[in-house]
């Protein structure tokens, strides 16, 4: 059923209001899949906070225009879904990507981090990207390892000195002489 004038502007300011607030987009073909395929594929991405539409080429280009999404127009051809991620930028390519371990008519076929356009085999290394927790953890670790190094730096020689004395206490109770280095 076509769309009217008005419902068309709605999809566009929607799209595009997602699109401006979206850290990555990731575009697949959905040629083939059928309505409950879709339905799981569209529930899994709400679960984990992705944005996901299936929009005409020419609506969709309307709605990225202006956006850091913008570089995708020219890519948009066939039927597409649109997962936009809005909290973590690998969210929407690990939703695809797993989706389309299951169900081979989900084709990628474009992705976009950053203002750039990639091409679809980029798909591995955005859905790679640590979460959010991921890398304030692994930033946490790189900030306390000097930290932990240096405080270590400090107690070697009270450690040695403990171990040292501990080793003579050690020696004096088996009735030995302590070797002295």
């Amino acid at each position: 059923m076509a769309l009217k004038l008005e419902d068309k502007k709605v999809v566009v300011a929607e799209v595009n209001a997602v699109a401006v607030k979206a850290l990555s987009v990731v575009g697949a073909e959905n040629r083939g899949l059928t309505v409950g395929q879709m339905t799981t594929l569209r529930a899994k991405a709400r679960k984990e906070g992705v944005y996901l539409r299936v929009v005409k080429n020419t609506l969709a280009r309307r709605a990225v225009a202006g956006t850091s999404f913008e570089c995708i127009a020219p890519a948009l051809k066939g039927p597409v879904v649109l997962a936009f991620s809005n909290d973590d930028p690998g969210a929407a390519a690990r939703i695809i990507k797993a989706f389309a371990k299951d169900n081979d008519k989900l084709v990628t076929t474009l992705v976009s981090l950053g203002g750039q356009l990639f091409k679809a085999e980029a798909l591995d290394r955005v859905a790679s990207l640590p979460t959010r927790a991921q890398a304030v953890s692994q930033l946490l670790g790189v900030i306390k390892a000097p930290i932990a190094k240096f405080v270590g730096t400090l107690a070697a020689p009270n450690t040695k000195l403990v171990r040292t004395l501990a080793a003579v206490l050690e020696a004096k109770k088996a009735g030995q002489e302590p070797a002295v280095a």
